[in-house]
């Protein structure tokens, strides 16, 4: 049984046919990235999954239950957490009270305090700016913090939405050692939507490529990384 599955789900914006029948699922343990051009349904496709963007047919299981009509907050209590496309920090709240938003759904308290020392022993940065508001950081640093934002809820599964996005290349390197680390060291499960298909397929087990709303291809990370209808559309070719 999949960690997360996603059966025929269609998604509309109002009379936009946004997702035409996705289907994928996610094993514990994995990295699986969706691939595609703007305007595919990589984003809705996470939005559908946790609850902000419900689908209006098929279903989405968690661990083999079904959490199509769950609300959004208790999708992530459930553990399906997602750090978002843009980033969307509270920019005018401390590095710290960002951290502890993260674990707005959780009461242990101690947990909480020890899972904020686990973020900063991954992203030493964000420990030498707890006091400093969100919004001063540089965008690879506010990237670490929609990151560790969502490892504050504990996820069983992370959605990743465009992390590398708008970062200098020494950065998007850092950020996926970051996530190949997360994946590799802590075991935590990914799906990874990222313009960048080149790096996310070097860091994934699995992908999807995402075509007008509809998959049109899913393999190994290896076996799309050398598709020569892949590289030619998503990697520059040759």
């Amino acid at each position: 049984m999949a960690l997360l599955e996603v059966n025929n789900i269609h998604t509309y914006y109002g009379k936009i046919h946004a997702l035409k029948g996705i289907s994928l699922t996610v094993e514990e343990g994995e990295v699986v990235t969706l691939i595609g051009s703007n305007g595919a349904g990589k984003t809705t496709t996470l939005n559908t999954i946790c609850g902000i963007t419900p689908p209006t047919e098929g279903d989405i299981l968690l661990q083999g239950k079904v959490i199509t009509r769950v609300r959004p907050h208790d999708i992530v209590s459930m553990g399906v957490v997602q750090s978002p496309e843009g980033r969307k920090i509270f920019s005018r709240l401390t590095v710290r009270d960002n951290l502890q938003l993260g674990a707005y759904t959780r009461k242990d308290e101690r947990g909480i305090q020890h899972d904020m020392e686990y973020v900063f022993s991954i992203f030493p940065r964000l420990k030498e700016r707890e006091k400093q508001v969100g919004g001063t950081l540089s965008g690879g640093e506010q990237q670490m913090l929609a990151i560790g934002r969502a490892l504050m809820s504990r996820p069983q599964i992370l959605l990743l939405d465009e992390p590398s996005m708008g970062l200098a290349p020494l950065l998007v390197r850092d950020i996926f050692e970051i996530i190949r680390f997360l994946n590799t060291e802590q075991k935590t499960t990914i799906l990874l939507v990222e313009q960048n298909a080149q790096m996310a397929l070097q860091v994934a087990h699995r992908g999807y490529v995402l075509q007008t709303g509809r998959v049109v291809m899913a393999d190994d990370a290896t076996t799309l990384l050398n598709d020569e209808t892949v590289r030619e559309a998503y990697l520059g070719g040759h």
